[in-house]
């Protein structure tokens, strides 16, 4: 921060830093025939070198002494399709869930924070009317979110189980008729077991059940944090530095077993390995200047780019993120700048497939 008040530009904090060309054909539109079939790129992060290998050889490529810290977030089907009492059509979008107040039963009430598309927003008071008796009321609106109570005749988890859509990213493209029932399960992690996300911890997606035995039978031990993913992971950084920008809030846990796990590794010099950029985020959001892991609950809105300085995580496995994205910057302050975008323009001429359900990278 200069006297004037103002921050100094330079490389590393311009957006446009953190731009690349991506053919568009390269953006994956569904995943690989099975999880663990699809490519995985090796960065060197010292040397800037790369390797090309398959996720299924993961489990000959990590150590016997590494940890692996998953995020076991679970999305929920957050999208849902109604209409206004008056008639408009709407189109509601969860956004806070894990933030959300159960009020009442006989019949369920819920109460949480959304975004509404409509012609008109609507205000507050209006009543919402979705499937299967399902019915909401916007209790209060701002310019960005609303906050709307709804009402069902059974649990509201299982009411959105019933009525809610997949909320895919908007550059995997479904028309209306699909029906998502493949993307249900594809769009989901298959150690997901904590309700919240309304965005998935792609990078988990590459593992199947028996990947993770290999991977466990060689001794690598894998623990569970959560970090409940929310829309802002699809928000574009709007300002031209970098550091101006400011993270969204999203609602974290690690319990007091995954903490006293991690610190043992740390202190017995083996190495940690985040799977997804949530991971990373989660670990080292809760890690104290000493670089322990306390048990502990909250939101976690660290914005980590070039410069920071990690304190817990040896290596990361991920997916190619979108340009200008904060997840790209994320993966540059760990790999730099430049061995990142050499790596990405490796990776199109080579055809990887990006973003969700792409393809991956193990950071080292």
């Amino acid at each position: 921060m200069s006297k004037s008040g103002t921050k100094d530009k330079s490389p590393g904090y311009d957006i446009n830093d953190f731009d690349y060309k991506l053919p568009e054909d390269l953006i994956a539109q569904y995943p690989a025939d099975q999880r663990e079939n699809s490519r995985l790129m090796l960065l060197d992060r010292k040397k800037g070198g790369t390797e090309h290998r398959r996720f299924l050889e993961l489990p000959g490529l990590l150590n016997e002494s590494d940890v692996l810290v998953v995020n076991n977030t679970r999305v929920i089907p957050a999208r849902l399709l109604g209409h206004k009492e008056s008639g408009g059509r709407v189109e509601v979008l969860i956004i806070d869930y894990a933030g959300g107040k159960q009020k009442g039963v006989s019949p369920y009430t819920f109460e949480c924070s959304c975004l509404i598309r409509a012609s008109r927003p609507p205000k507050p008071g209006t009543k919402l009317v979705f499937e299967s008796g399902v019915s909401g009321r916007v209790i209060s609106s701002d310019q960005m979110t609303c906050r709307i109570e709804f009402t069902s005749a059974i649990p509201f988890t299982r009411a959105l189980e019933e009525i809610g859509r997949v909320p895919l990213p908007p550059y995997i493209r479904r028309s209306e008729q699909d029906t998502q029932t493949d993307d249900r399960e594809n769009y989901q992690t298959v150690y997901a077991v904590q309700n919240g996300a309304v965005a998935a911890p792609t990078a988990g997606f590459h593992f199947s059940d028996s990947l993770l035995g290999q991977l466990q039978a060689k001794g690598i031990e894998i623990i569970a944090v959560t970090l409940h993913v929310s829309y802002g992971t699809f928000m574009p950084v709007r300002v031209s530095d970098i550091r101006e920008h400011r993270m969204h809030r999203e609602h974290y846990h690690i319990d007091e077993h995954a903490a006293e796990r991690i610190n043992r590794a740390r202190q017995t010099g083996r190495r940690i390995v985040a799977v997804g950029t949530t991971s990373v985020r989660t670990l080292e959001y809760a890690a104290n200047k000493a670089g322990r892991i306390e048990s502990c609950s909250g939101e976690c809105d660290l914005f980590i780019y070039p410069g920071y300085r990690f304190n817990i995580i040896d290596a990361m496995i991920t997916n190619f993120h979108l340009p200008k994205s904060t997840l790209l910057m994320l993966v540059s302050a760990f790999a730099g700048r430049k061995n990142i975008l050499a790596a990405y323009r490796e990776a199109t001429e080579k055809g990887y497939r990006f973003f969700s359900y792409g393809d991956a990278m193990m950071i080292q």
